[in-house]
């Protein structure tokens, strides 16, 4: 008898904002294992042109989404301030929730939303997408193999040229500022290679005082031995930068496109020592599509998909202590 096939995970989807468009949806719709079969906005007219795009019923209003007993998990692209209440709301309706990180803005907000979920059996999960691409789990078997000898100091840089709309999210306190924004992805770098929990040596943002977020940061960190250390720097308003390296005692690991690549862009991971310089490519990968994967897993099979409990929550608490260990800079002219 032939093996029955796995009902598709149905989504109905909260906001139609830009990474929603451009990367997520996309994904979702080619992905067998989903079907989106709802689109709300606070208007029918911007819901009906993403379903014309990616399929599914248009609704207006994000509350009748959850009311629909065809939604059994919700995607929330929302910007980061309204992402508490629309979790929280989801997870009371009784739907899975996959929310664009950061899952919240406090590590008190993930953390009761974490325990909810639980409380309730469901799952919710945030999409830091680059976690599910295949390169990162490369660098950390050669790192394991000992190419570069003892993991000594990590650098992770993510940061993006300045917008032109006055308005992008990026530059309002609904976006949460680029701590959250930009700054999460080398924050969680270096949990993912030195370990989560981590010392903050010292930190500092520049804040800007006309749009009332921080627009850029640095911070040092420590592993818990103090065996190594992490140097982070993100925002907005610099050349594009998206990379990380490994330095250990005999030689570094460069990663030169680790936060964004495209779907069918091959990863270059560089080796360095002494005497020698290897230039590793790997297979492409889509890590938009992967997080999808591994979240419709978790919703089917239970199983984990490293985008939920601890780990976020870990993450969350760092991204705090960072922004509490923070001296405030003025915005850069």
């Amino acid at each position: 008898m032939p093996e029955q096939e796995e009902r598709p995970v149905r989504f109905g989807v909260m906001g139609c904002a830009s990474v929603a468009e451009r990367k997520t949806l996309p994904a979702m719709a080619h992905r067998p294992a989903a079907r989106i079969v709802a689109i709300a906005s606070r208007t029918r007219a911007k819901a009906e042109g993403f379903t014309a795009r990616f399929g599914g019923t248009a609704v207006e209003g994000y509350e009748r989404l959850l009311e629909r007993d065809d939604v059994e998990a919700v995607y929330i692209p929302l910007p980061a301030l309204l992402h508490a209440e629309w979790i929280e709301r989801a997870l009371l309706a009784g739907k899975h929730v996959l929310a664009e990180k950061p899952l919240t803005l406090s590590h008190g907000d993930s953390a009761r939303l974490v325990a909810l979920a639980a409380e309730r059996g469901l799952v919710l999960a945030e999409n830091l997408m680059f976690l599910k691409h295949s390169q990162h789990a490369r660098v950390a078997e050669l790192v394991a193999d000992g190419v570069i000898g003892e993991l000594r100091s990590l650098t992770a840089e993510f940061a993006y040229p300045p917008k032109t709309a006055e308005n992008d999210i990026r530059y309002r306190k609904e976006g949460g500022g680029t701590l959250w924004e930009s700054g999460i992805y080398p924050v969680r770098t270096a949990q993912l290679h030195l370990g989560a929990e981590l010392e903050v040596v010292g930190a500092a943002r520049h804040d800007s005082a006309e749009h009332g977020v921080d627009l850029s940061g640095a911070a040092l960190l420590a592993s818990a031995d103090g065996a190594a250390t992490a140097h982070l720097a993100w925002g907005i308003g610099y050349s594009y930068r998206s990379a990380y390296a490994l330095w250990g005692s005999r030689g570094r690991i460069v990663v030169t496109w680790a936060y964004t690549p495209p779907a069918d862009h091959r990863p270059v991971v560089w080796i360095e020592g002494q005497d020698r310089r290897e230039e590793l490519t790997l297979a492409a990968d889509d890590q938009f599509g992967n997080a999808v994967d591994a979240f419709v897993s978790a919703v089917r099979h239970g199983t984990e998909s490293g985008l939920q409990g601890e780990p976020v929550l870990s993450q969350a608490d760092l991204i705090e202590r960072v922004r509490a260990r923070s001296v405030r800079l003025p915005a850069h002219p």
